[in-house]
């Protein structure tokens, strides 16, 4: 239910001396990039898919300083007035020079023209040039968001022809004011770093796709996947350089297994643990704010603040439901009617939360169609659609039918009134309709999450632990009765980092947590009946069955003539 930090204890207090070694290996592909961009002149862009925030651009600068080491010496550039009007470029020592070319990088999260390429100031006679960003990262390496470009066209075009051409020209920013004076272009040697997520970077392909074809391309990894005790150093080595780095006290040896657990929370599984910098910086800060150190009390509390500051609109769900407002029952039975759970991301809110939802099936006789009253609605999505077609794919498949099933069903979340997508409540759709067509009715003690193959195999989705504690508050809410609990696949193990109530409540035996791989197995937990047996007919497949063989029935024709007295007598 949660990660196993027990067996990494001895990672916790572990150093790792060699940094750079960090460095590639919790960075591979990034630093191979940056080492190309350093060893090969012609090649001097480098697209990088990440964050476009500080965090993200001052941790590749700092792997660009690890790799590149060259030693060349530092120069530098002064534009002399000469008699007549004549201005020109000599070289001067590094200490001298106003326009210095030396290794070393530079970056900004959003940077406008002039601060980019400096500006010359004053009247012709009296003028000061004033370098930019670009100056200061000549000899070295310049690292930008692909938006801030994106936003600033001209800018982009700018930099881009000084960049290709390897010079930099004073051009003025106002048609109509030219340059107090015509200076000499200024040599530029600049490795240009250009990072954007992949929206960002699809767009910036599609205006400049032969520039980038010369482009080297990377990725940062925002994922580190833990096997043994060294994985875990290195990772709780990078965790106290950022802490060193942002002039933060050590973690104490009791943070590292709830550091770890929220880790694993954010990233979905067990296994992986965030390289987001973003996110180190905020648990580290947030713990440190709330006790002046970084511990296991100080970030539990840090947690539990954050988590009760964003909790308003979920505490208001849970009062609709407790007030009956939203319906929904965590006891007794129901003939086609389920658990489903729900993950709801609203927007401007700064974290997701999960949430049950009651859908309903019914049945009658029909054409086979099993209606999608969401998709009937236009409220269902395509992949919510998808999903409803395997499961009639599958119930079809499973009764091994000769002719067109007899009934036709239809399915509904209800109360829901935006839009329903995804296939995680299509194993919850499926367990409905087994219902409605065998007559037996499902525990409303237990909700359902998971995806469903034309084989009737279980699949893993997405937002497990939100969906869990909030099927677990409600239970909680109402008082648990030790019968309550979810049903999830057994693939979606891996990705439980569950709060400590849910895990307190499990380990009573208040609460419980199901693990399946096949649909059947699921119908049996919610409906007490097998889904096939070999022994008799009371399993599901056989009443489901038993119901289509008495609807196909021909109706007896009615007698006529003096054979009607038979009825009479028949009937009496």
């Amino acid at each position: 239910m949660q990660p196993n930090t027990s067996r990494y204890q001895s990672a916790f207090t572990q150093s790792v001396s060699d940094e750079d070694d960090i460095l590639s290996s919790l960075q591979p592909r990034l630093m191979n990039a940056l080492a190309y961009l350093v060893c090969k002149p012609h090649s001097p862009v480098l697209i990088i898919r990440s964050q476009e925030n500080s965090d993200y651009l001052s941790c590749i600068a700092q792997a660009y300083l690890s790799v590149d080491g060259s030693a060349q010496g530092s120069r530098g550039w002064n534009y002399r007035a000469q008699p007549g009007g004549q201005v020109t470029l000599t070289p001067a020592p590094a200490d001298t020079a106003t326009f210095r070319q030396q290794p070393g990088v530079r970056y900004a999260e959003w940077i406008e023209s002039a601060q980019l390429f400096g500006v010359v100031r004053g009247t012709p006679g009296h003028w000061t040039p004033e370098p930019g960003l670009l100056h200061e990262a000549n000899g070295g390496a310049l690292i930008l968001s692909v938006r801030t470009l994106l936003a600033q066209p001209l800018m982009w075009l700018r930099l881009k022809t000084f960049i290709s051409r390897g010079y930099f020209e004073w051009l003025s920013p106002d048609d109509k004011r030219p340059l107090p004076a015509s200076l000499p272009a200024i040599p530029l040697n600049v490795k240009l770093i250009l990072c954007g997520d992949r929206d960002a970077l699809a767009e910036f392909s599609e205006q400049e796709p032969e520039f980038l074809e010369d482009a080297l391309y990377s990725e940062f990894e925002s994922q580190w996947r833990v096997n043994d005790d060294e994985d875990m150093a290195r990772w709780c080595e990078w965790v106290r350089d950022m802490a060193s780095g942002l002039g933060l006290p050590a973690l104490s040896e009791d943070a590292w297994p709830l550091l770890i657990m929220e880790g694993c929370r954010y990233t979905g599984d067990q296994t992986l643990l965030p390289q987001c910098p973003r996110w180190v910086r905020r648990q580290l800060t947030a713990a440190f704010t709330y006790g002046g150190d970084i511990t296991a009390q100080s970030l539990q509390g840090a947690l539990e603040e954050s988590q009760w500051r964003e909790s308003y609109l979920p505490e208001r769900m849970l009062e609709e439901i407790s007030e009956e407002q939203v319906l929904i029952e965590t006891e007794g039975e129901a003939i086609g009617q389920v658990n489903g759970l729900s993950v709801l991301d609203f927007p401007g809110h700064p974290r997701p939360w999960g949430e049950p939802s009651r859908i309903t099936c019914v049945v009658h006789y029909g054409d086979g169609e099993v209606m999608d009253i969401e998709r009937k609605a236009e409220l269902g999505g395509n992949l919510h659609a998808k999903g409803m077609m395997i499961i009639q794919a599958y119930l079809i498949s499973e009764l091994e039918l000769e002719q067109q099933l007899p009934f036709s069903a239809s399915m509904v979340f209800e109360q829901s009134y935006s839009e329903v997508d995804g296939d995680s409540a299509s194993l919850a759709e499926l367990c409905a309709l087994i219902s409605a067509l065998s007559r037996q009715p499902i525990s409303q003690s237990i909700a359902v999450t998971g995806s469903v193959d034309q084989f009737g195999n279980v699949q893993p989705v997405g937002g497990l632990n939100e969906k869990i504690e909030g099927f677990f508050a409600v239970c909680a809410q109402r008082k648990l009765t030790g019968e309550q609990g979810v049903i999830i696949p057994q693939n979606n193990v891996r990705h439980l980092s569950l709060s400590q109530d849910v895990v307190d409540a499990v380990k009573a035996g208040q609460f419980h947590l199901w693990a399946i791989d096949r649909a059947d197995e699921a119908v049996a937990i919610l409906t007490g009946k097998e889904w096939r047996t070999d022994e008799d007919n009371d399993d599901l497949l056989s009443l489901i069955q038993e119901r289509i063989a008495r609807a196909t029935l021909p109706e007896p024709r009615p007698r006529t003539g003096l054979l009607r007295w038979l009825n009479w007598f028949n009937q009496n």
